[in-house]
């Protein structure tokens, strides 16, 4: 799918990390990015670095996601490309027992089902409804293209380790329906795609230790080091303007096979 100037587009998790380094790598490429996201003060100051619109979203909010698919098209149209990296993680093991005092204790289902709302949930409710309005829209070139859908979710979804069950259900369960969705949307011309980041340097990973950021670049075969947001930009770009990648989950992790720990 050609893009450029003006093309429209919505990234979720738009404000840090893996959205915002999409974010940018679209607008440098003409396009009118919508940034979706809950941290406002991040958000407004990416968007008007890069010429788009912050919108407050979140994605578990039915109303707040119409609310901010109904602004990004107010301020740049009906968007053709859809990135979501909005997610979030935990880690609790399914049950444990305490080494002191022996209690056992197992995952509170409400902190299950908060990851898989964002992760899992959040992800498909902005799928759909940018699809619907992808729908309403002409195509673009003579395959018929109306637009492309690049969803994020980890290799722990095919390798989670100890504590990541409701991290990789969510993560998994991305992977899993990338190809019904790009199935169900074939005949509308809709691509959608996923990309499996292993260890990246991102926000989160930027708050931990040096020591511990240093091991997690060791353990990765090659390159010995933590993938850059860039790079992740980079595929999703590659996603969206190949107009042959359709229904296909990519790793992107720099050979790494997760331990247990």
């Amino acid at each position: 799918m050609e893009i450029g100037a003006n093309t429209p587009a919505v990234v979720t998790g738009g404000a840090s990390g893996l959205g915002e380094a999409t974010a940018r790598a679209l607008a440098a490429k003409g396009v009118k990015v919508a940034i979706f996201d809950l941290q406002e003060d991040k958000g407004k100051k990416v968007a008007e670095e890069i010429g788009g619109v912050f919108c407050e979203v979140n994605v578990t909010d039915d109303a707040s996601v119409d609310a901010g698919f109904a602004k990004a098209r107010e301020a740049h149209g009906q968007e053709r490309i859809l990135v979501n990296c909005a997610g979030t993680g935990n880690a609790i093991k399914t049950a444990s027992r305490d080494r002191n005092t022996g209690e056992i204790k197992q995952f509170p289902l409400d902190a299950f089902n908060f990851i898989i709302q964002i992760n899992l949930v959040g992800t498909f409710r902005c799928i759909a409804k940018s699809a619907a309005g992808m729908m309403s829209v002409d195509p673009l070139d003579e395959d018929g293209s109306r637009g492309a859908i690049v969803n994020t979710a980890s290799v722990a979804g095919e390798d989670g380790q100890i504590g990541q069950a409701a991290y990789s259900a969510s993560k998994g369960g991305v992977i899993g329906m990338t190809l019904p969705i790009a199935r169900d949307l074939m005949s509308e011309g809709i691509r959608v795609n996923t990309i499996l980041p292993g260890i990246f340097n991102t926000p989160l990973m930027n708050a931990a230790p040096p020591q511990v950021k240093e091991a997690l670049a060791a353990s990765v075969p090659f390159p010995k080091r933590l993938g850059n947001p860039e790079e992740y930009a980079k595929l999703a770009l590659c996603m969206i303007e190949n107009g042959y990648f359709n229904g296909e989950d990519v790793r992107i992790d720099g050979a790494i096979r997760m331990a247990p720990r």
